[in-house]
């Protein structure tokens, strides 16, 4: 692959930037989170109007296109799109059962001035999206939490985080698929596998996936488990 110095950002006129990366990529930028999410599924629905693109790679505020055949063909296309203000509402669909038991629930609670029974309210009412996927296999940054109860990570990040923990960072929810080190602040736990090699695909949680936590039992995690997963759009 070719590598990935940048080049001057080339606004088109309709709020999406195109930015040369390397010799075979470029990358688009968007004025609003909730405009990648839209950008990306228009991409993925439209691909097969533009030169051959190997990958299409959505992050917190940009959407690369890498292993692009023909760039300027590209730029040209991409200068008659407008995008939308937020993504189409369709789209497969995960539930995540979770216990609310985690050791940061009651100092995130305090942070939003509520009781933590509040606080679980807060988190399960949303309806989430995967914004972008990064960090490990299969762990997802998802959106949809109002600006005011964004939290900061944990100035000391935990040496080991356990898998299926539910937490929060900044603007995102996450849901670590194995156990690693990590600064998220912990609400609960799932029993959901969120990194399968042996399913397909082996991800559970893609960009674009809708998502909504449902609290639960101890007692009933594991049967909530089996029970949640993706559904249909």
């Amino acid at each position: 692959m070719a590598g990935r110095g940048r080049g001057a950002a080339e606004p088109d006129g309709t709020g999406l930037t195109l930015r040369p990366v390397g010799e075979d990529a470029l990358l688009l930028g968007v004025d609003a989170p909730e405009r990648v999410a839209a950008l990306y599924a228009l991409l993925l629905d439209r691909r097969a109007e533009l030169p051959a693109i190997t990958e299409i790679v959505p992050a917190a505020a940009t959407v690369l296109l890498d292993g692009v055949a023909d760039r300027a063909a590209l730029v040209r296309a991409l200068r008659d799109w407008t995008v939308p203000e937020h993504p189409p509402p369709d789209g497969p669909s995960v539930v995540v059962p979770t216990v609310y038991d985690g050791s940061d629930l009651a100092e995130v609670a305090g942070m939003w001035g509520v009781s933590p029974e509040a606080a679980v309210r807060i988190h399960t009412e949303p309806k989430y999206r995967v914004a972008f996927c990064g960090f490990a296999p299969g762990f997802g940054y998802l959106t949809g939490l109002a600006e005011r109860y964004e939290v900061p990570r944990r100035s000391t990040p935990r040496s080991a985080v356990p898998a299926g923990s539910v937490a929060l960072a900044g603007p995102f929810t996450g849901v670590y698929p194995r156990s690693s080190p990590g600064g998220w602040q912990l609400l609960g736990r799932t029993a959901l596998a969120l990194w399968d090699t042996g399913r397909e695909p082996a991800a559970l949680l893609a960009p674009g996936t809708r998502v909504r936590f449902t609290a639960v039992a101890e007692a009933d995690l594991g049967d909530a488990g089996r029970a949640g997963g993706v559904s249909g759009g």
